[in-house]
């Protein structure tokens, strides 16, 4: 049994959820892939995978396994392409992991031009607002938005701030007035994103001064772009990120509130970062695109 190709067939199993779509993926007959898993299962004394009609698990073993696996194959590969980066041009794949909303409307410029600029880098680009294990799902970098406490195992590297805006549409204000001071958000329609179920406070910072609101409303969801068309239909009052609304406020659609205050859905101030695995330290790929998305968007907030 070829081990490193069993280990990596795995990978695929459990990424795809069965044998014959690991075996398109790999380009391999189905049996090939099935009696892999059976050897490896066969050598390791233990069941890594349930067989069922609809789909292949992992079982408590399996995914106990894969994690470790998953970790040593990004090893391997990060030493097979710190060969090409040990050149003067950083080259080969570049794995990384974007949100949805902030890559739509703020990095299709900065990944074009990176392109341009590394045209030996092969960018694979996953959009997706869940956060994901970069080992197990074999990234090399994410640009997440948030506090990073979640990325005390992870390299992390500030990009930009993120300024949230509180806005709501001309016509909600008309129906139900503008609130001049965070204590009268208690009484208007907040709209508001999923950090958590239930209510949310929301934190007011001027000066010393540091004042919290609890907030409810009639929509709360997990989407930005549901959210910022909620408060253009002139549903109510939400916090918003600058990125998200600051067209909107320029073309007059949505109404800036309560300016003079600082304002997070928690104690922290999120910003936008860079997170990577130590064993990415070195790669000039990583760096190359970290130091790109930077000075891009700094240009474009100076801009």
């Amino acid at each position: 049994m070829d081990k490193l190709l069993a280990l990596r067939t795995l990978v695929e199993v459990a990424e795809t959820g069965g044998f014959s779509k690991a075996a398109r993926r790999l380009g391999v007959a189905t049996s090939s892939v099935t009696r892999l898993m059976d050897a490896l299962e066969q050598s390791l004394g233990t069941v890594l995978l349930t067989r069922t009609t609809r789909r292949v698990l992992l079982t408590d073993a399996g995914a106990n396994y894969l994690e470790q696996v998953s970790r040593l194959l990004a090893d391997l590969e990060e030493a097979d392409s710190s060969i090409a980066d040990g050149r003067e041009e950083p080259m080969g794949s570049l794995r990384v992991a974007v949100p949805v909303t902030y890559s739509r409307l703020c990095l299709g410029g900065a990944l074009s031009g990176f392109m341009t600029t590394y045209p030996r880098v092969k960018l694979d680009l996953v959009v997706s607002d869940a956060y994901q294990d970069l080992a197990v799902e074999r990234l090399d970098l994410a640009v997440r938005i948030g506090l990073p406490n979640r990325d005390e195992h992870l390299i992390v590297k500030k990009l930009a701030e993120n300024r949230r805006f509180l806005v709501a549409g001309p016509d909600y204000l008309e129906r139900h007035g503008t609130p001049r001071a965070p204590i009268e958000l208690a009484s208007h329609a907040c709209l508001r994103f999923a950090y958590r179920p239930g209510r949310q406070r929301w934190t007011f910072r001027s000066d010393a001064r540091s004042e919290e609101v609890e907030v409810d409303g009639p929509f709360i969801t997990n989407s930005l772009d549901m959210l910022h068309e909620a408060v253009l239909g002139g549903h109510g009052i939400a916090l918003l990120p600058e990125w998200v609304v600051q067209q909107d406020i320029r073309a007059g659609r949505v109404l800036r509130l309560c300016d003079a205050w600082s304002v997070t859905p928690q104690q922290g101030d999120a910003y936008v970062y860079a997170a990577y695995l130590p064993n990415r330290r070195h790669s000039r790929k990583v760096h190359a695109f970290i130091q790109y998305l930077e000075e891009w968007l700094r240009a474009q907030h100076q801009g």
